[in-house]
């Protein structure tokens, strides 16, 4: 069965739908959301994408990055994906946007407006092995300090928006960590 993106503008207006792979081929700016989910110690859960993932296989990136198919809301796509790849349930919230452009070895293009959002639990993943191969926690100075030194080694929308997640994060736990999840589902 086909999936379908919701194509935007640089102002995020949805102006039609396409095919996921055909959004890709043609590099099409479409909607999409990263999901960075944090522990009580403020470590962030990272994943390793699966090796057969149609393109940024095996590299490190957010706990979660999708899109909403066309027709869906952005909240419950971010449901539905957290729980598809990581087998979790965790409240997010909002935390910034951008816009980024990337050309993959295999010709396709990645072209999103993308909605960051964060959250705190302390609930183990359960990933699905066709969407994750590995997981870890790691604080974000760390993590800036990986990235600089094995670029090679994470996906390139995490290298594009690490900056603004390091920033936003300040913000963020001053008004979070009381609604702490504790348990996986």
């Amino acid at each position: 069965m086909s999936e379908y993106l919701i194509l935007v503008d640089e102002n995020d207006e949805q102006w039609g739908k396409l095919e996921k792979l055909l959004v890709h081929q043609l590099g099409l700016l479409h909607r999409a959301f990263s999901v960075f989910l944090f522990n009580s110690k403020g470590e962030l859960l990272l994943q390793q994408r699966a090796s057969g993932k149609y393109h940024s296989p095996g590299l490190w990136t957010n706990t979660c990055c999708s899109h909403p198919q066309f027709g869906e809301q952005l909240t419950y796509a971010i449901d539905r994906r957290l729980m598809e790849e990581m087998g979790m349930v965790c409240p997010t919230q909002f935390a910034f946007s951008f816009i980024y452009e990337a050309k993959f070895d295999n010709g396709l293009t990645e072209h999103e407006y993308d909605h960051v959002y964060f959250g705190v639990t302390d609930a183990l993943p359960i990933p699905r092995k066709s969407e994750v191969q590995n997981w870890k926690y790691m604080s974000l100075q760390n993590l800036e300090n990986a990235v600089n030194k094995n670029p090679e080694q994470y996906t390139e929308w995490m290298k594009i928006c690490l900056p603004q997640v390091m920033k936003h994060y300040k913000d963020f736990t001053i008004n979070s960590h009381s609604n702490i999840v504790h348990e996986s589902i």
